[in-house]
This record gives C-alpha cells, sequence and structure tokens, in this order.
C-alpha cells in the first residue's frame, strides 16, 4: 500500500520538553470520550469564550467575510462572524472526536450520506475518485464519518510538533486507507490509478509556485492547481464533497454530488476555478462552519495591495 507507513514510536518523543503536548494529547483523548451532547455543549462554550477574547483571527475572518459576501448589510456581517468564531469551539471538541473517537462512538452519530451512486458509478468503471471538499471546522469529523461507509484515503500536512505529528498520522491510519504527504505526488497518482478514493481540500493558500488567481466569491484567490494535475495523471473522477453540522441533534449531512464533467480539461486555469466555484457553493450552504479566519487571500495578485 503507498502512503505514509504506520510510525513507529520514537523514544525521543519520552523527553521532558515534549510533556507539554503528551498533556494536550491526554486533554484531547478525555474529550473524545465525552458523551456526544456533552461534548457539542462543550464546543460551544469554548466557541463562546473565542468569540469574546480580542484576537487576529477575529479581524482576519471580518475581512474574509466583508470580501466574500458584500450584500450582507453590516448587522449580518457581523452575526456571521460572531457565528463562526463561536463555531472555532465546536472544531476543537470536533477534531478531537474524529482523531480519538472509538468507532462505536462513530456509528451512534446522526449521519445522512447521499450521492453515494456517483462513487460506486466511477469504481464500476474501474476509476479512482477525488473527493474535493473544502476546509470546514468538522472536516476531519466527516472525513471519519464518511470512512465508515467506504474507504478513502487523505492528504496531509506534517505537524510542527513532532508528538502531535506521531498521534495524529497514528489517529488516522486507524480508519483510513491511506495517508499521503502533501508533496508525495507520485505514491497518490498510484493510489487514484488503482481505484482508490482520495479525499482533498485544495481550498487554502499554500503560497506556492503551482497557483493560480481565480476567483472566489468573486475575489482573485491563489489557488493550488494539483485537482486538475492529479486527475489528469491518474484518470481520477472529482466529484465534489459537501459536509455540513445540522442543527441541534440532528448529526451530520453528507453529499458526494455528481462527477465534474470534462473534467480535466485543456486549460488549467479553468478547472481550477471549476473546484473554486465548487467549494463556494459548499461555504454558501453552511458559512458559519466555514474557516474564515484562515488567510485565504494572503497571497494577492501583483497589482493589488495587501488587504490583512
Amino acid at each position: 500500500m503507498p502512503g505514509t507507513p504506520h510510525p513507529d514510536f520514537p523514544r525521543s518523543l519520552l523527553a521532558p520538553r515534549h510533556w507539554p503536548a503528551w498533556l494536550g494529547v491526554a486533554l484531547i483523548w478525555l474529550i473524545a470520550r465525552l458523551p456526544l451532547d456533552v461534548l457539542l455543549w462543550l464546543g460551544r462554550r469554548l466557541g463562546g469564550l473565542v468569540r469574546l477574547i480580542p484576537s487576529a483571527r477575529r479581524h482576519i475572518a471580518e475581512t474574509n467575510i466583508a470580501l466574500c459576501f458584500p450584500e450582507l448589510d453590516p448587522a449580518a456581517r457581523a452575526k456571521l462572524v460572531d457565528d463562526n468564531l463561536r463555531d472555532i469551539g465546536l472544531m476543537l471538541v470536533e477534531f478531537a472526536l474524529g482523531w480519538m473517537g472509538s468507532d462505536r462512538r462513530m456509528a451512534q452519530i446522526p449521519t445522512r450520506i447521499d450521492g453515494l451512486q456517483h462513487l460506486e458509478a466511477a469504481r464500476a468503471q474501474g476509476k479512482g475518485v477525488l473527493l474535493v471538499g473544502g476546509h470546514f471546522s468538522h472536516l476531519e469529523l466527516c472525513a471519519r464519518l464518511v470512512s465508515q461507509r467506504i474507504r478513502i484515503a487523505g492528504m496531509y500536512r506534517r505537524m510542527d510538533s513532532a508528538v502531535f505529528e506521531w498521534v495524529v498520522l497514528h489517529a488516522r491510519l486507524r480508519y483510513a486507507d491511506a495517508m499521503f504527504d502533501k508533496d508525495d505526488i507520485r505514491g497518490t497518482v498510484k493510489y487514484l490509478r488503482g481505484g482508490g478514493t482520495l479525499w482533498y481540500a485544495p481550498d487554502q493558500d499554500m503560497r506556492s509556485k503551482d497557483s493560480v488567481f481565480v476567483p472566489f466569491f468573486g475575489v482573485p484567490a491563489a489557488t493550488i492547481t494539483a485537482t486538475h494535475h492529479l486527475a489528469r495523471m491518474s484518470g481520477a473522477v472529482v466529484i465534489p464533497f459537501y459536509h455540513r453540522r445540522l442543527p441541534g441533534r440532528q448529526g451530520y449531512a453528507l453529499r458526494l454530488a455528481a462527477p465534474l464533467q470534462a473534467f480535466p480539461g485543456t486549460d488549467v486555469l479553468a478547472d481550477t476555478a471549476r473546484v473554486n466555484s465548487c467549494i463556494e457553493q459548499m461555504a454558501r450552504e453552511a458559512p458559519e462552519q466555514y474557516l474564515w479566519v484562515h488567510k485565504r487571500f494572503k497571497t494577492r495578485p501583483p497589482d493589488q495591495p495587501a488587504i490583512y
């Protein structure tokens, strides 16, 4: 199986300098064992604190939302910013559950998955599948939830903390078919050519040389072209993957949309714009749950000033 292998445990991670990180891991493990109602209650309380504490992230969210929703009046934009910052608290506990929750806990979470027929049709043709999604607060948990029904792999960036890198990779490989470092293009293509299904979110500004400027909510956004190239090299079908948290105790709604037709085309710019358009549609369905605290527009076209 291609991809990053299960990591051996290096004894160097037991050194005293890593103890604070291990305390953080222990806290995450404990949170993941709370009853779901309690866990979500805790997330909402944490989100209330995030909303009240002044931070640079609030400024980033305010800037992004003002750029992307010019049609909203100031009161509506302020409410969306507050709702989005509250959602950060839920993101923290949902990451804990996605990483360290048991399969039994996952089975207890109300989950609706639509559109699996699109995946089955691609597999019947012997094709791999790129599930293209966006950075929502619940992305890790929803990847875990969909893995209960289908075998998927993921792409990831290495973490700065050696402890969390080991813990999270080990956790993901418990349920993922494989995990690929973002630079492991050869392994990723081989996996897709073999009929694998890869979850991938290309909606962050990576400051990469393989980026182009295409619209995101009408704003030029530096966007990596990897979706086009992975589909071209592997022959994989590209399927937009929507997911959102439902109100109250309703759980999560996951949807595999119809595959992008005539993708990839001959124009990498047009293909990358199509991907951004899909992710914009996802964000419009649940705008308070999108990761607006990321500096999506930090790389600007040469003739445009910085905005953060």
